[in-house]
């Protein structure tokens, strides 16, 4: 695949922005570079401020094969990307417009994104999850069409320690000693008791540049959800999710919580998921999914139909682990058949709005578990897919229809990586290189999952059988 932006460019823009950053923050001390790998958390390492200058020149590196390291950090000896290959390094490419400071550091610190990139043909790595995605955008933006995203990410507070079954706790009301137990949808009580460190969350993204919306108590006990504005950039409002998930984690624990973005933290509660809001303008910057009427236009129908006509093929990056399926369960508050509704929480896809400078689709498999680059890049596919191919989605679910007639998304997560494995329009999606590895990835960790025997299971079967 061809280089995206130049490595030279990127340098370029990156080293204005570092000058600046500079004198604006003469105490820096330390630097933080961050990247995504397929799954688990943000990875990098922490530079002193005076290899800022290295940074710009593109002189840090990192071995390439950590971008597919497994959830636990471990390499995945199948994908051969390792020590098989001698475990080269590749470049850590500083993403221009990302260098920002960090509030909850201890000491005078700065963020900054990276990207990988290929030591010799100094070229962005295939397995880059966001290079997947800047892949996935360019498609579009070879049509004259700019991608508008939003995205809407619920989680749970819990406790810093587990229980004593090694289950997560809720947490302590603040200022209390009482554990949330109970629902708490909209209750505008548990807002005000959880403002301090609500507040401070958004003062963090203040300063970080992530537009942080709207936020509203959740169904579970310790959920929350907090939207992020729309940005004409579909890079950058993952990437804004991406760091958005950072500072709700610091923040969590400076004020003595942890936070989860399982899919599916409690069995009993509903789970976290991961909505994107899209819609695409023209080059005169007019959103093409508007219509006259209350009905969806002709474009954004052929979108809506891309997506579903795709949604089982991608489901893995929508689900990527085992305990994403929980989440996709019947009468779970998430949805299960492929189908799509004019303001219907119950499907797959969501249009809200139809008309005007706010019609658009809203996505709704994802959990908060799964990586926003790989999930915007799926939606992006599935929506070229459409326009491409004018795909029909059907009629629009009513209230109280029956969903059994819809096709429906997987409650089995190997079935959901054999599908991604057999999709000729996974394929199509990205570099024959990532659909193998990526392949690779998700079967190695189930595999371990399959062969790992519970402590549950020991308590139902050991003295039963």
């Amino acid at each position: 695949m061809p280089t995206l932006t130049p490595m030279k460019t990127q340098l370029e823009l990156f080293k204005e922005e570092a000058e600046r950053f500079q004198k604006q923050h003469p105490d820096l001390e330390k630097i933080e570079v961050l990247y995504s790998g397929f799954c688990g958390p943000l990875r990098g390492k922490w530079l002193p401020a005076s290899m800022l200058s290295k940074l710009t020149e593109g002189a840090v590196r990192l071995p390439l094969s950590t971008v597919a390291l497994d959830v636990w950090g471990v390499d995945v000896s199948a994908t051969g990307l390792a020590i098989e290959r001698g475990d080269p390094d590749g470049i850590l490419m500083p993403v221009p417009g990302t260098l920002k400071p960090v509030p909850w550091a201890k000491v005078p610190t700065a963020q900054v994104l990276v990207t990988l990139f290929e030591l010799e043909e100094q070229t962005p790595h295939l397995l880059d999850p966001r290079y997947v995605l800047e892949t996935a955008q360019a498609k579009l933006k070879d049509k004259g069409l700019t991608p508008v995203v939003a995205t809407e990410l619920e989680f749970y507070f819990i406790d810093m320690e587990p229980g004593s079954n090694g289950l997560p706790l809720p947490p302590i009301i603040p200022g209390t000693k009482h554990r949330l137990k109970a629902s708490q949808i909209y209750d505008l009580d548990i807002m005000a008791q959880f403002e301090p460190i609500l507040a401070e969350i958004n003062r963090a993204c203040k300063i970080q540049g992530i537009p942080a919306d709207t936020t509203i108590a959740e169904f579970g006990h310790g959920q929350f959800e907090i939207n992020l504005l729309h940005v004409p950039d579909a890079l950058e409002a993952a990437d804004h999710c991406l760091l958005f998930k950072r500072v709700i984690r610091h923040i969590a624990r400076k004020h003595g919580m942890d936070v989860t973005f399982m899919a599916k933290p409690y069995a009993e509660c509903t789970g976290s998921g991961f909505h994107v809001h899209t819609s695409l303008l023209d080059a005169n910057g007019a959103n093409v999914f508007t219509g006259e009427t209350d009905e969806a236009s002709p474009t954004l129908r052929h979108a809506v139909g891309g997506l579903l006509e795709t949604m089982l093929d991608m489901q893995i990056l929508f689900a990527p682990h085992a305990n994403s399926y929980r989440r996709l369960q019947p009468a779970s508050y998430a949805p299960t058949a492929c189908c799509w509704g004019y303001d219907h929480r119950a499907a797959a896809v969501r249009v809200p709005a139809t008309k005007g400078v706010g019609a658009r689709l809203e996505h709704r498999v994802a959990g908060a578990d799964a990586n926003p680059y790989l999930v915007v890049a799926a939606l992006l596919h599935g929506i070229n897919h459409g326009l491409e191919h004018k795909c029909d989605p059907g009629t629009a679910i009513t209230p109280q229809e029956d969903l059994a007639k819809y096709k429906h998304l997987s409650g089995n997560w190997e079935t959901a990586i054999t599908r991604w494995k057999d999709s000729a329009a996974a394929q199509q999606m990205t570099s024959s290189d990532f659909h193998r590895i990526y392949s690779i990835s998700r079967s190695a960790e189930y595999d371990i999952f399959a062969t790992t025997v519970t402590a549950f299971e020991c308590q139902t079967y050991a003295k039963k059988v």
